[in-house]
């Protein structure tokens, strides 16, 4: 099925506007979600606002936000003050500066579109994204709707470009405010550790080889709910003993990694495994020689 486009804007720097179309790059609705339910009866519960000193419920047109600048102190606001504070929206992502991408970190990434072209868009877009490309820049400005203005960065990718909203600096925390204790490392466990990171390297991510258990774990067992079936739970494994010596657990997760990759493909690169069994046998026999002739 064709994706949607869900709004259209500019994207503008300088005297130089491109048309785009907005499409939603994740998909929420595909999120696992439960109802309250009465134990009872089985019908579905109903939100019901209460009143904190009058203890009664209070009808939807009798309610009216407020922000509370003191304790239980609050100044009321009407929809239409609330209203006249918001952003207009302006239809138009204004760019205000480039940067390299990696200059922004990933914790400011929030949601991402994805832009295409729209009617008469196609070769400034494509000018565009090539220029990123080249330059291993993004595009950083702003962009308001529903009321709000964000932060915005558009970034080029494999097929196009991505909008991705950033969070402002206020909303992510320093991580200055961790208290991080500082030790030494030892050149042998760095080595180690840069061995394990290299047995586990990839040249590029690819998100389909990892799977949401969870998710389908939780829709087998709503399934064999629908069919009547009970659910059998299954008992939590006991924790393990841990392993507290930092080079010992290395080596383990070496050694784990070397005999799950001699098992992934018997027919695979066969010339590298009698030469990781012929060097520890050898090495014994040289050095019970080298005692003898002492």
């Amino acid at each position: 099925m064709a994706a949607r486009s869900i709004a259209s804007l500019t994207i503008s720097f300088g005297l130089v506007a491109i048309p785009v179309k907005l499409y939603s790059a994740t998909a929420p609705s595909q999120r696992i979600s439960f109802h309250l339910l009465h134990k009872t009866c089985g019908s579905r519960l109903k939100q019901q606002y209460l009143c904190a000193l009058e203890g009664v419920p209070v009808a939807r047109e009798d309610m009216v936000k407020g922000y509370e600048f003191a304790k239980d102190q609050y100044v009321q606001f009407t929809p239409e003050e609330l209203k006249a504070l918001e952003e207009a929206g302006t239809h138009s992502a204004d760019i205000t500066e480039f940067v390299p991408i990696s200059a922004v970190d990933p914790v400011y990434f929030d949601k991402a579109y994805y832009l295409a072209p729209d009617k008469g868009g196609a070769k400034p877009y494509s000018l565009f994204a090539k220029a990123l490309r080249a330059s291993k820049r993004c595009a950083l400005g702003r962009w308001a709707t529903r009321g709000k203005q964000y932060i915005v960065m558009i970034r080029p990718v494999e097929d196009g470009l991505v909008m991705q909203q950033l969070l402002y600096a206020n909303e992510v925390r320093p991580i200055g405010e961790i208290d991080i204790a500082t030790t030494d490392v030892k050149d042998a466990e760095l080595k180690l550790a840069q061995q394990l990171i290299d047995q586990q390297s990839s040249s590029k991510f690819d998100p389909s080889q990892y799977k949401d258990e969870v998710s389908e774990r939780i829709e087998a067992a709503v399934q064999e709910k629908v069919e009547g079936h009970q659910i059998t739970l299954a008992e939590e494994p006991e924790g393990g003993a841990q392993i507290i010596d930092l080079m010992d657990a290395l080596r383990a997760s070496l050694e784990k990694r070397g005999a799950a990759a001699a098992r992934k493909s018997p027919g695979e690169k066969p010339a590298r495994k009698p030469a990781k069994q012929a060097a520890p046998a050898q090495a014994p026999a040289r050095r019970r020689g080298a005692k003898q002739s002492k």
